[in-house]
Parts: C-alpha cells; sequence; structure tokens
C-alpha cells in the first residue's frame, strides 16, 4: 500500500526513538539502518517503509471545488427514501449531511476518539512490546481504561516506548 509520504510517523530500534516526523524525512533518516519500526502517531499501525521510494512532496495542485474550505468529494450510497429526506432539507443533501455528522459527533462525547487513541496504543505496544515485561497486564489497564495502571506496568520499559505509548492514548 502507497503511504503518504506526508504522515506523522516515529521510528524506533531496539527500544530507542531515533527519528520523528513526516514519513519522508524519517525514511531519509533510517534508509541505512537495520532493525528499524516506524510507527503512524495517529493509528500506531507500523508502516513499511522503502527509503528509495520518498521524496519531499510537491504543494498539492488546485482542483474543482472548494479545496480553502476543506470540502471533500466522496460517494455516498443511501436509499431512495434518504435521498429523497435530505433533498427537503433547507441547504440540500450536502448541508443537511454534515449538520447530522456533527450533531452525531457531538453526541459522541469523545467515545470515538478515546477509542481510537486506545487502538493506537495497543497496536504500537503489541508491535513493540509484546514481550516487556508487564505486557499483559499493561493490556489489561489499557482496555479497562485505567491509564494510571497503564503507566505504572510500562515503568521498566524503555523510557522512549513508554513515554510513546502514553502519548498515543491521548486523542
Amino acid at each position: 500500500m502507497s503511504q503518504d509520504p506526508t504522515t506523522l510517523c516515529s521510528a524506533f530500534v531496539a527500544g530507542s526513538k531515533i527519528a520523528q516526523g513526516p514519513l519522508h524525512s524519517v525514511a531519509q533518516t533510517i534508509a541505512n539502518q537495520d532493525g528499524v519500526l516506524v510507527f503512524d502517531d495517529t493509528t500506531g499501525r507500523v508502516i513499511d517503509v522503502d527509503p528509495r521510494g520518498y521524496t519531499v512532496p510537491e504543494p498539492p495542485k488546485r482542483g474543482p471545488g472548494r479545496p480553502k474550505l476543506g470540502v471533500i468529494a466522496r460517494e455516498v450510497t443511501l436509499l431512495q427514501r434518504h435521498w429523497d429526506w435530505l433533498g427537503q432539507q433547507q441547504g440540500g443533501a450536502s448541508a443537511a449531511l454534515r449538520r447530522l455528522v456533527d450533531d452525531a459527533r457531538r453526541a459522541d462525547s469523545g467515545a470515538t476518539d478515546a477509542r481510537a487513541a486506545r487502538d493506537a496504543a495497543y497496536r504500537f505496544i503489541h508491535a513493540i512490546g509484546g514481550d516487556l515485561a508487564g505486557y499483559e497486564e499493561a493490556t489489561r489497564a489499557l482496555f479497562a481504561g485505567d491509564l494510571d495502571g497503564f503507566a505504572s506496568q510500562m515503568a521498566a520499559w524503555p523510557a522512549d516506548i513508554r513515554a510513546y505509548a502514553l502519548a498515543l492514548t491521548n486523542p
């Protein structure tokens, strides 16, 4: 899978963070090193890096639409009754969908972001810390929402791993 060269990531070797920043920069930094694991700073997923394949990205070219507003066109599949209802809403279907999404996000109270942060921390510790002392207990504390317990179970882990795992738990 092709990675966005501007993805923010962190690289680790033997429990130490050796690079952090945009993927294209990290890839150049780790080009001649062995045993490096690179993680997406948002998802905690391991990124497979081919240092030869990344260059400094050029600024995006302006296309149709409203890029300054951050509008992105994507396909949405709905039943006819849904389209009928959306068509009757003030501002049209797009405005109604934006309002519905904003209302749902407010009602969510951050639960989706908290779950994503927990999952990112889990992916990271699973990939890098599965054989470290207290791994299972740390995982249990993480999924129980006990961040103090999570931190205490990682007390003997390398400082960079511990700090990064804790940083990932913040949505």
